[in-house]
C-alpha cells in the first residue's frame, strides 16, 4: 500500500459547539468561485450555438469566444488554423465592429448569445484594444477617420518593438511582436471602441476577457507623449465616461478577466482592481507536475500569484501554450484531464478549459485544421463532465488538498462529504489515504462504484493515470 501524507489544510469547516437540545447549525457558507469557462477557441458562432446544450450539460457557465472583431484576411481567405488561413489573424484587429470572415457575421453572433442566454450561460467575447493588424495597410479607413487621422491611432512609441518587457514604459507603448501599439488613452479612440464594446453587450454577451492587459498602462505608469493621462480602464470598465459615453451595462454585472501575464516588474495588484487576472506562473508549475508525474514537483496548492484567488482564472493550458511554441501540445489528452480535475476541484479560482483542435493528436496539433469547427470532445469527456457538476454540487464548501508521500496521488476533499483523489501514475496503484471527511460509504460519479472511508481511511486500487469523484 502507498504510505500517503497530509500536506496541507486549507480552510477546513468547523462546527461551534451548541447545547445538547439545539439543532446543530449548518456550517457557514465559504468563499469560493463557481464559475467555470469553456474557451471554444476558434469555433464558429454558428458551431457554439449548436453545441450550446452540449456545453451546459456538461456543467460549464461561461462560453468564452475567439475575437469577433473585424480582422485581417490573409491568405485569401483560408480557414485553416494553420497554413492556408492562421488562428491568429482574428486577434490582428482591422476595425473594431462585430463580425469577421472566421467566425461569422453579428447577426449570427446575436443569435448565439440569444440561444446562450435562454440556457443559462453567459457569453464572454476576447477583445484586443491594444494593438491593430501587422499590415497598416489593410486599417479599415473609417478606424482612421475616427480617430482623428492614422496618426493619432498609435502611441508615439507605438511602432518601436519592445526590447525590454520589464520597462514598464516599453511594455505598454511599444509594438509588441510586430503589433502596431495602439494611443488608448486617445479619447476619440475610447469612445469608438466603447462604442463596439456596448454594441456587444447590446447582443446579449455578459463579459470580456481582455488580451494582453499588462501592455495598456495603469494611471499611475509611465505615459505616451500622446497620452495625457492614462484612463483606459476608468473608461472600459464604466468608472468614467468619454465624451458622454460609458459602459452600458455596470461593471459588478459583468465577468471580466485580463490577460497580465506574468513576468518581473508587472504591476498585478493594480490590474486587480479593475478586474480578475490569469493565474500563468500556476499553469506552468501545474504542467510540469503532471508532466513529471508528481505532485511534488512545484508547490501547486499556492496559487503563484499576489491577488487574491478569488480573483484568478486557472487553467491547465491555454491557448498561448498550445498554439505558441506548442509548450503543452505535446501534453496528452489524459494529463490535461487530470489537471483539470485537480484545477476544478478546488475551492478558489475560476477554471477554464481550453477547447483542443477537432481531431488533434500529439503528431498532429492542428487536427482537422479548420477555423470554426467544434473542438476535440475533450470538453465533455465523462470526467470532464464529474468534476464540473462536482464543483457546483459543494459550493460553499472548505478545501483540504493532500498528497502522497511519492507525490503521485493528490486528495482535494470539499467539506465533510465529497472528495477527489487523482491518481498521477502510469501504473495502477495500491492506496491508503488518510481523510477528514466522515466515515462511510462514497460513490464515484464516473463509474459508480463504490468505496468506503473507515477510521479516517479510503483504501483503494486506482486504476493508471485517472480519478474518483467521490460523494457520501
Amino acid at each position: 500500500m502507498t504510505k500517503f501524507i497530509k500536506s496541507i489544510a486549507i480552510a477546513a469547516i468547523a462546527m461551534a459547539a451548541v447545547p445538547a437540545v439545539a439543532a446543530p447549525e449548518a456550517p457557514a457558507a465559504q468563499p469560493c468561485n463557481n464559475e467555470i469557462i469553456l474557451h471554444a477557441w476558434s469555433w464558429s458562432f454558428n458551431t457554439i450555438r449548436e453545441h450550446l446544450s452540449e456545453i451546459k450539460d456538461a456543467g460549464y457557465t461561461i462560453v468564452q469566444t475567439s475575437p469577433i472583431n473585424e480582422c485581417y484576411v490573409g491568405d485569401n481567405g483560408g480557414r485553416q488554423l494553420f497554413g492556408n488561413g492562421k488562428w491568429y489573424y482574428h486577434y490582428q484587429p482591422t476595425d473594431w465592429t462585430i463580425g469577421n470572415y472566421q467566425l461569422g457575421t453579428r447577426d449570427e453572433f446575436k443569435a448565439m448569445c440569444d440561444a446562450a442566454r435562454a440556457l443559462g450561460l453567459r457569453v464572454i467575447v476576447d477583445v484586443l484594444p491594444n494593438h491593430t493588424v501587422i499590415d497598416r495597410t489593410k486599417i479599415n479607413p473609417r478606424l482612421d477617420k475616427a480617430v482623428g487621422g492614422r496618426e493619432n491611432l498609435f502611441h508615439a512609441n507605438g511602432l518601436w518593438p519592445i526590447k525590454d518587457y520589464s520597462d514598464r514604459y516599453q511594455c505598454t507603448t511599444g509594438e509588441m511582436g510586430t503589433l502596431p501599439d495602439v494611443n488608448t488613452e486617445n479619447p476619440d479612440f475610447q469612445h469608438y471602441y466603447m462604442t463596439y464594446v456596448n454594441d456587444v453587450l447590446a447582443c446579449g454577451a455578459r463579459g470580456f476577457r481582455y488580451d494582453t492587459a499588462k501592455h495598456i498602462g495603469l494611471p499611475d505608469e509611465p505615459r505616451d507623449p500622446k497620452s495625457p493621462q492614462n484612463d483606459f480602464w476608468d473608461v472600459a470598465m464604466g468608472r468614467k465616461a468619454v465624451k458622454g459615453l460609458r459602459l452600458a451595462i455596470p461593471r459588478d454585472s459583468l465577468f471580466i478577466y485580463g490577460e497580465v501575464l506574468q513576468d518581473k516588474n508587472v504591476p498585478e495588484k493594480g490590474y486587480a482592481e479593475y478586474m480578475d487576472l490569469t493565474a500563468s506562473n500556476l499553469g506552468w508549475v501545474l504542467r510540469e507536475a503532471l508532466n513529471k508525474h508528481n505532485a511534488k514537483a512545484g508547490d501547486i496548492t499556492s496559487w503563484h500569484h499576489s491577488v487574491d484567488p478569488l480573483h484568478l482564472v486557472t487553467w491547465v493550458e491555454s491557448h498561448d501554450t498550445y498554439c505558441n511554441e506548442h509548450a503543452s501540445a505535446g501534453m496528452s489528452d489524459e494529463l490535461i484531464r487530470l489537471g483539470w480535475v485537480y484545477l476544478t476541484a478546488r475551492q478558489f479560482g475560476t477554471p477554464l478549459f481550453y477547447s483542443r483542435p477537432h481531431g488533434s493528436t500529439r503528431q498532429n496539433y492542428w487536427g482537422d485544421n479548420e477555423i470554426g469547427k467544434v473542438g476535440n470532445d475533450e470538453f465533455k469527456h465523462p470526467l470532464v463532465k464529474a468534476i464540473n457538476e462536482f464543483r457546483h454540487r459543494v459550493a460553499g464548501q472548505g478545501e483540504r488538498v493532500s498528497f502522497s508521500d511519492n507525490g503521485k496521488q493528490i486528495v482535494v476533499e470539499r467539506g465533510a462529504k465529497a472528495f477527489v483523489v487523482i491518481n498521477l501514475d502510469e501504473q495502477a496503484a495500491d492506496v491508503a489515504l488518510p481523510v477528514s471527511v466522515q466515515n462511510g460509504k462514497y460513490r464515484d460519479a464516473v463509474t459508480r462504484a463504490r468505496y468506503q472511508v473507515k477510521k479516517g481511511e479510503l483504501k483503494a486500487t486506482l486504476a493508471p493515470m485517472t480519478a474518483l469523484v467521490l460523494y457520501k
